[in-house]
């Protein structure tokens, strides 16, 4: 048995390694641009650095880790840090989310420290690459136990559908470069963790099918939930836990094609994931929301941001000739190849999934972008209000001063005032903040 740490470089493992250090060097940029932008030379309070330097240890272990325990050190690393971030300002709505994030991932990580008790006591080893020889000649039984273990513990971890809830109402809390690592990175340390599961450990395919169904859940449930969102955050999160289906269809597939598929996709995924929600942080500072009501005509007002926005958006939806068109379309002629009936229903839902994606992005493009500001609701006025509340309360049906009966010996009131409702102003230099989540804490003066 092999003592001491044991790290492996392989062609998966160095291409994770080398797309995570590119992008947490892109928001690390961005970050300390946004910071500077605010006017705070110790940009964005002390703690960030450090912290997020720690989460990207953790990353790179977990893609490095050549056993078992390893492998969940990383993960623990990764807990401990994204706790921290995810908590950043302790603000009510943070602290939320921080808790039900330890919570599922404590979790998580207890299902995984028992599959590697087990593994170790039925194998003698943690070693993968000892693993793969050993698992093999276990019963079948035991295999699928400890499998079973092995993929719920990284599908919760990877957000894959039913395990899936706690994700859209962590995510949009935290500030946007937080998110942006969040969302292009951790999910996919999970997903590497379940390829490494059905390729070295268990080659056998008998949860095959089960992926299947669950990659079917998640990206039709997730898109799903993207669609009735009227938050770009949320909306992000969602199409987030809906696309990480189709990395585990090409997994399911355990097929050449299909894993290529699933390698790119996951590639493709962490880039333009990242972009997005680094975007929706512009969205946020520009226009003081994220709530595509309160937006509108930001085209007109920062064309470079709309340009920023629209081609990863596009990206996402799969709009040729992007990347992610590349990556479906791999991921759906691998399920035409194989033949099933399963795999052709995946086809048919992700292809789905694409259109209602599009739907959704389209949606904040309209909306947030395409429209004029003079018809977003920039202000909540009495009659906004009125008209919102229903025909009963609008001011065509509220009592006339005829109809109104004044107590005796009291002074009648002023007519009320109506005041028109105005075009959002534009946002002062260095960034006004509305109704949005503010994107750094302020230290409190000691």
């Amino acid at each position: 048995m092999p003592l001491g740490i044991v790290l492996v470089v392989d062609r998966l493992s160095a291409l994770m390694l080398v797309v995570a250090a590119t992008v947490a060097l892109g928001v690390l940029v961005f970050a300390v641009g946004q910071g500077a932008a605010d006017g705070d030379e110790e940009t964005p309070i002390s703690i960030f650095h450090p912290t997020f330097l720690v989460l990207i240890a953790g990353v790179a272990n977990a893609f490095l880790a050549g056993d078992l325990f390893n492998l969940y050190v990383g993960f623990e690393i990764l807990l401990t840090a994204s706790y921290v971030l995810l908590t950043l300002g302790g603000s009510a709505a943070r602290i939320r989310a921080g808790i039900t994030y330890i919570i599922v991932s404590l979790l998580s990580s207890l299902l995984f420290l028992a599959a590697i008790a087990l593994v170790y006591g039925a194998t003698g080893t943690v070693n993968m690459a000892q693993l793969a020889v050993r698992l093999a000649e276990l019963p079948e039984g035991t295999q699928l136990l400890l499998q079973s273990m092995l993929l719920i513990a990284f599908s919760i971890k990877a957000a894959v559908f039913p395990l899936s809830a706690w994700l859209p109402d962590s995510y949009p809390t935290a500030p946007a470069p937080v998110t942006a690592v969040f969302a292009g990175l951790l999910t996919k340390v999970g997903v590497y963790a379940i390829i490494r599961t059905q390729t070295l450990l268990f080659p056998g395919g008998a949860l095959d099918e089960v992926l299947m169904w669950a990659a079917l859940a998640t990206m039709l449930i997730g898109i799903l939930g993207a669609v009735a969102q009227t938050d770009i955050r949320r909306i992000l999160s969602f199409t987030l836990v809906s696309h990480i289906g189709y990395m585990v269809f090409g997994i399911s597939l355990a097929s050449q094609a299909g894993l290529a598929g699933a390698i790119f996709y996951v590639v493709h995924h962490i880039a333009i994931q990242t972009t997005l929600f680094l975007v929706a942080g512009l969205v946020e500072r520009q226009g003081g929301s994220t709530s595509v009501d309160r937006l509108g005509g930001l085209a007109t007002a920062s064309p470079l941001l709309a340009i920023l926005f629209f081609v990863p958006a596009m990206n996402l939806a799969g709009i040729p000739p992007f990347s992610g068109f590349i990556g479906k379309l791999g991921l759906l002629e691998a399920g035409i190849a194989d033949g099933g009936w399963l795999p052709i229903v995946l086809v048919a839902g992700g292809a789905a999934t694409s259109l209602l994606t599009l739907l959704a992005i389209s949606r904040v493009w309209s909306r947030a972008f395409w429209r004029l500001p003079a018809q977003a609701p920039a202000e909540d006025t009495f009659e906004a209000a009125a008209a919102d509340a229903g025909p009963d309360l609008s001011p065509e049906s509220a009592p006339g001063p005829a109809q109104q009966q004044e107590p005796a010996g009291r002074r009648s009131p002023p007519a009320p005032i109506r005041v028109r409702a105005r075009p959002a102003a534009a946002p002062r230099p260095g960034g006004q903040r509305g109704s949005g989540t503010p994107r750094w804490p302020r230290p409190r003066p000691r």
